[in-house]
């Protein structure tokens, strides 16, 4: 039997990075890009690497061009923390697993390291892989939890949960990280947004960024800690653009939505340091009349353009600086 799972690139509209200190945010799946997990029963347990994360090189330089675009760290170990997750939450839960190996084979199309959540993905097709390969059932609404610990716990990542959410439910969701309901139950509150509702949004990417969300959102960390009132302040007014943005998309009020996610970088700019490129990828879509924040932590942004004239302008513009524009595919 080979089970096989995807999971999808996601943007965030709205909320980010709050989701990591109690806010709320709104995300979609973006189905252009995922991430695919096949795995099968075999003899011994046995991890099959993407071609980007071979061990194998040309020559020197191959290896530093790889390096440099992809960072020291690939897939695999992902899929390792993944399982020994899954396996440490089965002996916690007291849940007998069959004794059984299997082989896992994995490929993803998700830029690296631009904001698009590529490690998440693969870390969601993987456990929903073991989930369904030894018939262990996990509350939905949880799931994302227990995925979010495999990069938390087992590689020190700091991250939040948006990700995972989005990931597991697919689609447009709000997500409500209220402290208190948080600590109850081990997750948010997860409602669905009507995708058919939403304004025309496009996603640009620049191919040549390279850096690892964890180490951006390092800093907000310790200063959210020492209770920064600068850094608190902001965080709780991203959060509420969520709420906001919620309302506006239900209502049909595409102006405020834009307005909203304008804000929303612009906010995250008073807290956080945001590179020259990054920065160029915001003001050069907003010079053509389009709305831009970030979709994730750099690299990629997400906005709505009004009309096909607006993508039209927006397209060449970005290519100009080595960004690729698509619009979104959301199921």
């Amino acid at each position: 039997m080979i089970i096989e799972e995807r999971a999808y690139a996601r943007a965030g509209l709205l909320g980010n990075p709050s989701d990591g200190y109690f806010g709320k945010t709104i995300s979609i799946s973006v189905r252009n890009f995922g991430a695919h997990i096949q795995l099968y029963d075999s003899p011994t347990l046995q991890i099959d690497p993407i071609s980007s994360d071979k061990r194998q090189y040309r020559n020197l330089n191959e290896l530093i061009e790889q390096t440099t675009a992809l960072g020291y760290y690939g897939g695999e170990r992902l899929i390792k923390a993944a399982i020994v997750t899954f396996a440490d939450y089965c002996r916690e839960q007291n849940i007998r697993i069959e004794n059984k190996n299997f082989t896992i084979q994995f490929h993803s199309s998700i830029p690296r390291q631009v904001g698009l959540a590529g490690s998440s993905a693969i870390v969601t097709a993987t456990m929903k892989a073991l989930i369904r390969f030894y018939g262990v059932r996990v509350a939905k609404p949880y799931l994302p939890t227990l995925i979010l610990k495999v990069e938390t716990e087992q590689l020190s990542i700091n991250a939040g949960l948006q990700d995972r959410v989005i990931q597991v439910y697919e689609g447009c969701v709000y997500m409500d990280f209220e402290r208190q309901h948080m600590q109850k139950t081990g997750h948010g509150n997860y409602v669905r947004v009507d995708v058919a509702r939403l304004p025309k949004l496009y996603i640009a990417y620049k191919t040549n960024l390279s850096k690892e969300s964890g180490k951006v959102l390092n800093d907000i960390r310790l200063r959210y800690e020492k209770k920064d009132p600068v850094t608190l302040a902001a965080l709780n007014e991203i959060a509420g653009l969520a709420e906001a943005g919620k309302t506006a998309i239900e209502s049909g009020n595409h102006e405020e939505l834009f307005e909203l996610m304008n804000r929303n970088f612009d906010l995250r700019r008073r807290i956080m340091p945001i590179s020259a490129s990054n920065l160029e990828l915001v003001k050069t879509a907003r010079a053509c009349g389009a709305s831009a924040k970030f979709a994730g932590s750099g690299g990629a942004i997400v906005g709505i353009y009004k009309d096909d004239a607006m993508l039209n302008r927006l397209i060449p513009a970005l290519k100009k600086i080595d960004a690729r524009v698509i619009k979104p595919f959301i199921l």
